[in-house]
């Protein structure tokens, strides 16, 4: 990323240089923002903005005026979901069925399809309001000190694109010689049949790709993308791919993926650390406990280089949707977890709700909202965010905070140290459903950023049911 950053720089100082009449330039939306570096991301917060259900309205220009309030959440960047026109031809609705199947006019209405069944690439879903609506949440954002990065499909397009009809070899066929839907390797359906599978054997279609990615990234200022389901597409089209978009400007790119390999020589900048969630749902349900977490961090110590960025999270839009609410899944624990996913290296997520308490799982292909009362997790993840923000042991990324495991002499407890510089952050979690005792003489006297008492080790502590201690020294 940083000969990106350099190479961004110098191509801003001539493009400024260049005369008005530059098409481009007079396209692109007012930005006052520094262009993304490594160093930013060491203290990042993400946040998920599902644009349909954010609000009753459910639309750019009512998400763009919160913009200021999550920014109160220590969030740095902003990853829209698709905003992109969606496909009417086999558009799903609530259950997976085709809306077109539904014999009542109402039903069928409700019925606004996938997100990821997008019908164009440079178009904006009328749904959320116009183009120049998004470009204010844009120039909001970047106002408040946040990038924007678009959430891009590239695995499949839906069965309304004009590809369909202009470019038919952009697509993959079955044995029929027809498009079809993703597959899975044994030839059988994925479940997603509301998309056409891409084949990226088509030189044509890496071009086109290239092509769309480009517009928003110079016409409309985005700073990155979040790809879905990255690891589906060839990794040599990434590679290929992705030196191009870095050459236009610095920007963040974000991989619905776990495979290191995805993060290697310079691709994507982070990945999902899906183990780590899963890991999360497991342990808040009895079902795995801290020396799993401990396997599970020597493992990915071992998988991924150290300047390599995972996102943690308790929930996101698939998540909620399909497996439950963050309540649902972790129940008690749903804090402890919270605050581990800012404790560990990477960087946390917020999703759409998640700070308002959110509880109930959003529809999918309909219409619906969260609701906007601010309650103990919104006050959790201010004072989580500024820890993140300014708190040096809690870098991760390209200069990471160093992890050390503390040992007690209680298998239910948790104990690690992040260290960066003179800054040393230690976590204490209890993560069992009852209370613990334990032995910790190695500290000495920390204070607990959350309620700022003083806390002295010479003697057995106690630890409620999921409660923890984040010390700063």
């Amino acid at each position: 990323m940083k000969k990106a950053i350099i190479l961004s720089i110098i191509v801003l100082f001539f493009t400024s240089c260049k005369p008005k009449k530059n098409k481009i330039a007079t396209k692109k939306s007012p930005t006052t923002i520094a262009p993304i570096s490594d160093k930013i991301l060491e203290k990042t917060v993400i946040y998920e903005a599902n644009i349909r259900q954010y609000s009753k309205e459910g639309s750019f220009a009512a998400f763009t005026k919160d913009i200021p309030q999550i920014k109160k959440l220590g969030v740095k960047i902003i990853w829209v979901m698709p905003i992109f026109p969606i496909s009417e031809t086999k558009r799903k609705a609530t259950g997976g069925v085709f809306a077109s199947t539904l014999k009542d006019e109402e039903a069928r209405k409700k019925a606004l399809g996938s997100y990821y069944a997008v019908s164009s690439f440079t178009k904006v879903n009328p749904e959320f309001g116009t183009l120049n609506d998004f470009r204010n949440l844009v120039k909001t954002a970047h106002s408040n000190g946040i990038y924007v990065i678009l959430d891009w499909v590239p695995n499949h397009t839906g069965w309304d694109h004009e590809w369909i009809k202009t470019h038919p070899e952009f697509y993959t066929k079955g044995k029929d010689g027809k498009i079809t839907y993703p597959l899975k390797e044994d030839g059988t359906s994925i479940g997603w049949d509301d998309v056409a599978d891409l084949n990226y054997d088509s030189k044509g279609l890496r071009n086109e790709m290239f092509k769309d990615m480009t517009y928003w990234l110079e016409n409309e200022g985005i700073d990155g993308f979040r790809c879905d389901v990255a690891g589906m597409v060839p990794t040599d089209f990434w590679q290929e791919l992705i030196p191009k978009l870095r050459k236009k400007k610095a920007i963040f790119m974000l991989a619905e993926a776990w495979e290191p390999a995805l993060l290697k020589d310079n691709l994507f900048d982070m990945c999902y650390a899906w183990d780590f969630h899963h890991l999360m749902n497991d342990m808040a349900q009895g079902k795995k406990h801290v020396a799993d977490f401990n396997k599970y961090i020597e493992k990915t110590s071992k998988q991924y280089e150290s300047n390599d960025i995972l996102m943690n999270f308790v929930t996101n839009h698939d998540e909620n949707s399909w497996n439950g609410t963050v309540k649902e899944r972790m129940g008690d624990a749903s804090e402890i977890m919270t605050v581990l996913t800012y404790m560990v290296k990477g960087m946390p997520l917020i999703y759409s709700g998640q700070e308002y308490d959110l509880d109930h799982r959003l529809k999918f292909f309909e219409k619906d909202f969260i609701g906007k009362t601010k309650g103990k997790t919104w006050d959790l993840l201010v004072k989580l965010g500024a820890l993140k923000n300014n708190n040096i042991a809690l870098n991760g990324g390209e200069n990471a905070a160093s992890y050390m495991r503390l040992t007690t002499n209680n298998k239910n407890i948790l104990v690690f140290e992040r260290i960066k510089d003179k800054d040393t952050l230690t976590f204490i979690g209890n993560f069992s459903d009852k209370k613990q005792k334990y032995m910790l003489r190695t500290l000495k006297s920390n204070t607990d950023y959350f309620s700022q008492k003083k806390i002295d080790f010479s003697t057995p502590k106690v630890l409620n049911a999921w409660e923890y201690l984040v010390l700063l020294r």
